[in-house]
């Protein structure tokens, strides 16, 4: 079983930048997928949450309608869009997935390795 986020970097305030989850090992339809990331300073934190089929989405408050997520379970991938990037999003962005009806941190059962995104001029 293994997950994957890739497609970080850095990038300048205002700037775009697409995360990819890649599932492997897994049926990834079988899980709810969530974006979670760890900012400085800061604990672990839900970003956004997809249901199976995709037609469920969850997005934190500080989202803001900036980010948009996405998954293919075609072909076992999900996605993060992010738009209008701010410095406070800085951090490192991971993947997780549970097979429970809720994304929480502490109750997700598998997770990938994090992306590392920087927002900087």
């Amino acid at each position: 079983v293994q997950l994957q986020a890739f497609g970080g970097g850095l990038v300048q305030p205002g700037g775009s930048l697409r995360l990819s989850c890649a599932a492997s090992g897994f049926t990834l339809n079988d899980y709810l997928l969530g974006w979670f990331r760890q900012t400085p300073g800061k604990e672990r934190e839900l970003v956004s949450c997809i249901g199976k089929s995709g037609d469920t989405i969850f997005y934190s408050g500080f989202v803001q309608g900036r980010f948009t997520v996405s998954r293919d379970n075609g072909q076992n991938t999900a996605y993060l869009q992010m738009e209008s990037l701010k410095p406070e999003d800085t951090g490192a962005y991971y993947c997780s997935v549970t097979k429970n009806v809720l994304c929480v941190r502490s109750d997700m059962d598998y997770w990938g390795k994090g992306t590392q995104v920087t927002v900087s001029s």
